[in-house]
This record gives C-alpha cells, sequence and structure tokens, in this order.
C-alpha cells in the first residue's frame, strides 16, 4: 500500500506539472504605496501598482507582470481586483487609478458615487466644482492662488 501511495503521489505531481490538474492561484493582491491597490511579484516582496501591470515594462524581476495570460485580453484577462468598472460599460481603469483626484473614467465615476465611494478631499486637495474637465470635485492644493481660477466659485484663488 506505501507503493501504490507513492505512485499515486507521483501521478498526481506530474499531472500538476503539465497543467492536466488544476493548481491553487496564486493571491497576488498587495497594497502598494499611498494605500493603493497592487499586484504582488513572484518574489513575494515587490508590489507593482495595479496601473502598471501590462503597461509593457516590466516591474516585476521576472516579468510576471507582462505574461500573455494576464495581459492577453483586457480587462478580461485581468483579476477583478486590479479593475474598477466606470459607470459607462464600455470603460474600465485600473483599481489604483480610484479615488486618486483625477477624472480617469471621464464621467467622474471613478472619483465621485457610490461606485468609487471615495473619501472627501484629502489635505492635499480643496473642495469645489472645478471648472478642468481633468478634476472632479477637488483640484490639487498646488493649484491655489496660482492666479488661474480652477474652481467655478473662485474659492480657489481666494479662500483655499
Amino acid at each position: 500500500s506505501a507503493v501504490a501511495l507513492l505512485i499515486l503521489a507521483a501521478a498526481v505531481g506530474l499531472a500538476v506539472a503539465l497543467g492536466l490538474l488544476p493548481c491553487t492561484p496564486v493571491n497576488r493582491f498587495c497594497t502598494a504605496s499611498n494605500n493603493r491597490t497592487g499586484f504582488l511579484c513572484d518574489d513575494r516582496a515587490t508590489c507593482v501598482l495595479a496601473s502598471q501591470v501590462c503597461d509593457r515594462v516590466s516591474n516585476c524581476r521576472n516579468g510576471e507582470d507582462e505574461q500573455e495570460k494576464l495581459c492577453g485580453e483586457l480587462p478580461h484577462s485581468l483579476p477583478e481586483y486590479l479593475v474598477f468598472r466606470c459607470s459607462n460599460p464600455m470603460y474600465w481603469v485600473y483599481a489604483d487609478q480610484r479615488c486618486n483626484g483625477m477624472n480617469d473614467c471621464g464621467d467622474c465615476s471613478d472619483e465621485m458615487g457610490s461606485l468609487a465611494a471615495c473619501p472627501p478631499c484629502g489635505s492635499k486637495w480643496w473642495s469645489c466644482s472645478p471648472v478642468l474637465y481633468e478634476y472632479c470635485s477637488c483640484v490639487p492644493r498646488r493649484l491655489c492662488r496660482d492666479g488661474i481660477q480652477h474652481c467655478l466659485s473662485w474659492s480657489d484663488e481666494y479662500i483655499c
């Protein structure tokens, strides 16, 4: 019976190695800089921002962030945690682009509303109704008092 058990273990190992049996998928979710969604490299130490996956630049030592099975049919080939679906079903952005202050979806659905669930403007942002399409409900404080209107109310020039 020990010989039979060894033969069975060898057969299962060979089947897994040949891809005949599914092996347990590797969890590659990680939290990158500034608490943003990331992709964990094979070294189990490097966390690449979601938006750096499938960008044609190998950020992982072994290039696993650019593999065909991951990047073959975007966004469908990506793990769901790397993708944020905009309110318009035709559009998507990488998960780390949600709540980054920029209008990446084109309709602000990545920055405002129940889908995005973003916190209020942070300390580096000024809350207002922007005049530029680039921003949604906050503008960077670095634009305050620069002599250019960025908020409909001009609050970025007089109050900020």
